[in-house]
C-alpha cells in the first residue's frame, strides 16, 4: 500500500465524495410537494427550494462516475501525486461550494461557475491518467 501513499489526498477526496453525495440525497427528499411532473420529479422552477435541492443531487449523481474514474485511473497510471492531489482536493471544494449555492441560493452564475471549475477537474485528472497511462 506504500505506492498509494504520495495520493492520500486524493484517496480522502473519493472518501469525502461517497459522504457528500448521500448526504445530498437524504437533502433532496426534504420539502417535498405535491407538484410533480409526470416522471414524479419537482416541476422545473428554481424558486422552489425542492427543485434545487433534487437538481443538486442529481447533479452530483450524473459527475461521480467521470470524478470517481479520473480519479482512480490517474493514481493507477502513477500520475504526478501533487497534481492528482491538488485536482481531487479541489474538485471536492468546488463541488461543496456548488452545492451550498445551488441548495441555497437562486445565484445561476455562480452554480455554474462552480460547476465548470470541478468539470475542469475532472478533465485535468483525465489527462493525467491519460499521460501517465502512454508514458
Amino acid at each position: 500500500m506504500d505506492a498509494f501513499d504520495p495520493y492520500a489526498h486524493a484517496i480522502a477526496a473519493l472518501a469525502l465524495w461517497a459522504v457528500v453525495v448521500p448526504v445530498l440525497a437524504a437533502v433532496s427528499t426534504r420539502g417535498r410537494t405535491s407538484d410533480r411532473a409526470p416522471c414524479g420529479k419537482p416541476v422545473r422552477d428554481y424558486a422552489d427550494p425542492w427543485y434545487r435541492r433534487e437538481r443538486a443531487f442529481a447533479n452530483a449523481v450524473e459527475i461521480s462516475g467521470p470524478f470517481v474514474a479520473a480519479t482512480v485511473a490517474a493514481i493507477l497510471a502513477g500520475a504526478a501525486p501533487f497534481w492528482v492531489n491538488l485536482l481531487a482536493s479541489l474538485f471536492i471544494v468546488l463541488r461543496v461550494a456548488m452545492a451550498a449555492v445551488h441548495v441555497m441560493t437562486e445565484n445561476q452564475p455562480a452554480r455554474s461557475a462552480f460547476w465548470s471549475l470541478a468539470l475542469l477537474c475532472v478533465l485535468g485528472l483525465a489527462v493525467l491518467a491519460l499521460a501517465g497511462a502512454f508514458a
